[in-house]
């Protein structure tokens, strides 16, 4: 199969800048261009850590368009679009598609959640509305509904839809979805923890938190891996290993929050029902990133 990867390496899912008086512009375009200069393989915009849930409908596509004019082509930017809402995350898709995103990162529906019949139903009408790849979004965790290997099989069908951020956490089942798939989709980690366990079994890279903080290492992690050095690869794997656990000690993107204030890109600033990181966890987190050579 010839059909290239929408991206290899490392995409943060990257924090929006915010404070009490909305998003914060300058600090998104200084943040995204830092994280180009430091080598980032593909920004996603208003994802989880993006915080895309609270934003209003129109800060949501004022984020996605204005970071592809930041961007300019200089590498993937892929759009959160999904929605619990179907016909919601159709209209943000198509949106995203005119504005010039280059994929679609599509979370499973939560809260209502969906049968696996319903995850097919919804996916595949998203997907006949994008004139861009998609990604699908497995994260159990936060949706309560878990994308099944052989649903996938049956998406890998669609020729809109060629990847996954698979956050399940259950090595058995990755493995047996990318038996099923081949390549029709790219599997891509969402756990910061399992990113060179995901590559060995023929994942393209990762979606990640940890990146938001470490950009260069994140992709050089991934890219180590890819070119042959497992074993450099698995070394900074166990590096980042406590600096991924801090960047998770609560609700994500709190901690990445409060990382990257402390790094001088934005606010310490979080949308309700989040609120801003424990002082006990957070003296922990900068621990973490001042043993990694950080200025914090």
């Amino acid at each position: 199969m010839n059909r290239k990867p929408i991206f290899e390496g490392a995409a943060s899912a990257l924090v929006t800048p915010m404070n009490e008086n909305g998003v914060d512009y300058p600090a998104f375009k200084k943040l995204i261009e830092w994280q180009i200069e430091e080598g980032i393989d593909a920004l996603v915009i208003a994802g989880t850590s993006g915080e895309g849930s609270t934003l209003t409908d129109e800060e949501h596509r004022e984020v996605l368009r204005f970071s592809v004019e930041v961007v300019a082509g200089r590498v993937p930017v892929i759009a959160g679009t999904g929605s619990n809402d179907t016909a919601y995350a159709i209209d943000l898709t198509k949106y995203a598609c005119e504005v010039g995103c280059d994929a679609m990162l599509v979370v499973t529906p939560y809260y209502n959640k969906a049968t696996q019949k319903g995850l097919i139903k919804m996916f595949t009408e998203i997907a006949d509305a994008s004139t861009k790849p998609i990604i699908l979004y497995n994260v159990p965790s936060r949706t309560g509904v878990n994308i099944e290997p052989k649903t996938y099989a049956v998406l890998a069908e669609h020729p809109m839809i060629q990847g996954i951020k698979e956050a399940n956490g259950a090595i058995d089942k990755i493995v047996e979805t990318m038996s099923l798939v081949g390549d029709k989709l790219d599997v891509y980690s969402g756990n910061d923890d399992q990113i060179v366990p995901l590559l060995s079994v023929g994942g393209k890279g990762v979606i990640s938190v940890l990146s938001n903080v470490l950009p260069k290492e994140t992709s050089q992690m991934v890219h180590k891996f890819l070119d042959g050095d497992v074993k450099g690869a698995a070394e900074m794997q166990f590096k980042f290993f406590p600096l991924v656990k801090a960047l998770f000690s609560e609700v994500n993107p709190i901690p990445a929050k409060a990382a990257m204030a402390a790094m001088g890109f934005c606010e310490d600033y979080v949308r309700s029902p989040l609120t801003v990181m424990e002082e006990d966890t957070k003296a922990v987190l900068l621990a973490e990133m001042r043993k990694l050579g950080l200025d914090v």
